[in-house]
């Protein structure tokens, strides 16, 4: 593949996302960190396309589980397909705020419905519920004003 100018940017934001994807769960509030990740998948769809939003969002879960913040393992997978619900809501719904409120609204209730199956831990459990589709928005809303103010 020729390197050019457009790669080389992509590349960049693309990295940059995952920095700060990477870089979010140690600030350790779950609702700082939630809406930080999920602005960085929804930025990444109309930054980079599907495809790299697609694998962003697999990547900070791991990341999450490999440092120790991520408190159960099996949840990973939930995790990921949630990711990839929310990032889907953009392509399918081409409004943003309808794509971003269904998309969340499955993300959280995804995440809730396997960890109450999964997890019997009632602090695990509340990590799961709502504050799932308060990040999903707040993230969302921190992607739209950013989206505005860069003006892409």
């Amino acid at each position: 593949m020729e390197i050019t100018k457009t790669n080389s940017i992509a590349l960049s934001q693309f990295i940059a996302l995952l920095v700060i994807a990477f870089l979010a769960p140690f600030i350790g509030n779950q609702f700082i960190t939630g809406t930080i990740v999920n602005a960085t998948l929804i930025l990444s769809f109309f930054l980079l396309g599907y495809r790299s939003a697609i694998l962003l969002c697999f990547l900070p879960s791991v990341i999450s589980l490999s440092l120790g913040f991520m408190p159960m393992a099996i949840m990973l997978p939930f995790i990921m397909l949630g990711n990839i619900i929310l990032v889907s809501s953009f392509k399918l719904i081409k409004n943003y705020w309808v794509a971003l409120f269904s998309g969340g609204i499955l993300k959280a209730s995804l995440l809730f419905l396997t960890a109450s199956i999964f997890i019997s831990n009632p602090v695990v459990l509340s990590m799961m519920s709502w504050p799932q589709l308060f990040t999903a928005i707040s993230g969302g809303a921190l992607a739209y004003l950013l989206k505005k103010k860069l003006d892409f």
